[in-house]
């Protein structure tokens, strides 16, 4: 799709700081992240929402959604927890309109709720951040 942002990501016309990918998805820090290490995981094959999905394609989202998740607790992120979270259209405060899950790690004592970070995005060093995902990724079996 032309002006979709994630479909230029996917494709490598945008930038982004890519942490994974694969055949069906690619997984890329959020430049507005609700905390260090925040990740969109996208399917390579645009689909506005749930409701044009692929099934298939929406297991593979999630297992990479679980791998990720799994490197954040593991590696140099240290998460102590992680969000999975898809928001499904304009009133479940879906912004880009490419399916995508939101990986967000959390530490105890963080002091924030989901809804409420979603409102009060910061930037990040993206960079160091994309490496340290990146690194615990590797190392994972």
């Amino acid at each position: 799709m032309s002006d979709c942002v994630f479909c230029a990501i996917v494709s490598g016309t945008s930038p982004a700081h890519v942490v994974y990918s694969d055949d069906d998805v690619v997984a890329f820090l959020d430049i507005a992240p609700i905390s260090a290490g925040h990740t969109l995981v996208v399917p390579r094959q645009h689909s506005a929402g749930l409701a044009d999905l692929d099934p298939m394609i929406g297991g593979k989202i999630f297992a990479a959604g679980q791998r990720i998740a799994a490197a954040m607790r593991a590696g140099a992120i240290s998460a102590d927890g992680v969000n999975l979270a898809m928001n499904d259209g304009r009133a479940a405060s879906q912004t880009v309109f490419h399916s995508h899950l939101h990986v967000v790690p959390r530490h105890s004592g963080d002091k924030f709720s989901v809804a409420k970070g979603f409102l009060t995005r910061r930037a990040r060093d993206l960079d160091s951040v994309a490496a340290m995902v990146r690194e615990a990724l590797e190392v994972l079996p």
